[in-house]
């Protein structure tokens, strides 16, 4: 086998067992099995812990310092001068275990006002060490792809209750497959906004929370000089929340969230119309990043009832107490057709002043889910309460 089937087989193999899960079929039934696909697919995994633990929720909870991949609008929100958090997520671990993904990121609040903030995040994804043979299957060498983005954001308090954020990010992704082919780079931007309002309900004063984020707009990518160029995870996340106090010590939260990928529909091949299916692709490879995401909302081959598939929603909840002690769940779904990542989540956290640890853990719903038992671990700081405890 040659190094570039490899290195196709490789891409392929990746991109579905990282994001369409396998699931068992009667042989009675009859399905349309038509994912939406991109490049750089570790763009999608949520890095926090937090998020993990409520079905991936984040983009209207409540702020803390991993905010940045959720929504980087939350961070006007925040008290404190400073943060920044480290996670850690083994990837795919049923299949093997050396797949993982890495996130380092924070914020800096500005001025006295205290109601603007710039964030960063760096974060790297490993598919581990691949062994490439040759077509006699003698041992060539050991490739290493990987995955990169780096950052910067910006968020602004418009009002006491609005917020807005832009994010500036860097893509490079590098398949290490064949040594004269070059890494995939890619720009893209974020624009995202939290709105959060207290209203009386009974003796209680709960707060409603909303946030969008329509993340990674940017160039698309290509590896090795090919003219075919792939599309990057442009994303749009909608949610809202409550969050209900009971009394000075419980609370609880309640987030629902939806996303969408604003990327076009790739048509399968028709074999009875094989000019209209070239047709098609070219189309498909014609079509830049902005008029795909345009594209996306209309271009199912199903029609609208595949549109509303492409959405794939999540519901998550938190219990804390004292602001100390946190648990979570909650439960995720993706139609069948694109995706099937049906799962449930729990989690927990631990916070003091000076650092907060929390965890997750994933529990799918369909048969023969490599994502299964995945395992999330998120270390978070606070600079005011480090800086307090040096004083």
């Amino acid at each position: 086998m040659s190094k570039r089937i490899l290195r196709n087989l490789l891409l392929g193999a990746f991109l579905s067992a990282s994001f369409i899960s396998l699931y068992a079929q009667e042989e009675t039934t009859v399905r349309t099995f038509n994912a939406v696909t991109t490049a750089v697919p570790s763009l999608q995994i949520s890095p926090s812990a937090r998020a993990a633990g409520m079905a991936d929720v984040g983009v209207s909870t409540t702020p803390d310092v991993n905010s940045q991949y959720y929504n980087p609008a939350k961070y006007a929100f925040l008290s404190s001068k400073a943060g920044v958090t480290f996670s850690y997520t083994p990837w795919l671990a049923k299949l093997v275990r050396d797949i993982k993904l890495m996130e380092l990121s924070g914020y800096f609040k500005l001025g006295a006002e205290g109601n603007q903030a710039l964030s960063a995040s760096l974060r790297y994804f490993s598919l581990g060490a691949v062994r490439l043979f040759n077509e006699s299957a003698n041992f060539l060498r050991e490739a290493h792809p990987n995955e990169f983005a780096v950052d910067f954001g910006y968020s602004l308090q418009i009002t006491p209750d609005y917020s807005m954020a832009v994010a500036l990010r860097y893509i490079r992704s590098d398949q290490n497959i064949e040594a004269e082919s070059s890494a995939g780079n890619a720009f893209a931007a974020d624009i995202a906004g939290y709105l959060t309002k207290y209203f009386v309900l009974g003796d209680s004063e709960p707060l409603w929370t909303f946030g969008f984020n329509i993340k990674n707009v940017g160039t698309k990518i290509s590896y090795g000089g090919s003219s075919n160029s792939m599309f990057i995870p442009t994303n749009m996340s909608l949610g809202t929340g409550i969050l209900y106090p009971f009394d000075d010590y419980n609370a609880f939260s309640l987030n629902l969230e939806m996303n969408k990928l604003l990327v076009p529909t790739r048509h399968q091949d028709d074999q009875k119309d094989p000019e209209g299916s070239a047709k098609r692709r070219d189309e498909y490879q014609k079509t830049s990043s902005i008029g795909g995401i345009f594209k996306s909302f209309g271009d199912a081959p199903g029609g609208f009832k595949e549109e509303l598939e492409e959405i794939s929603l999540g519901v998550g909840g938190e219990y804390s107490y004292n602001n100390r002690f946190f648990l979570r769940a909650g439960y995720h779904y993706q139609s069948p057709n694109k995706g099937n990542l049906q799962y449930f989540t729990l989690g927990a956290g631990f916070k003091m002043n000076v650092f907060s640890i929390d965890a997750s853990y994933l529990l799918s719903t369909v048969q023969s889910n490599p994502l299964d038992q995945t395992l999330r671990f998120t270390l978070s700081f606070d600079m005011d309460g480090i800086r307090n405890l040096l004083r």
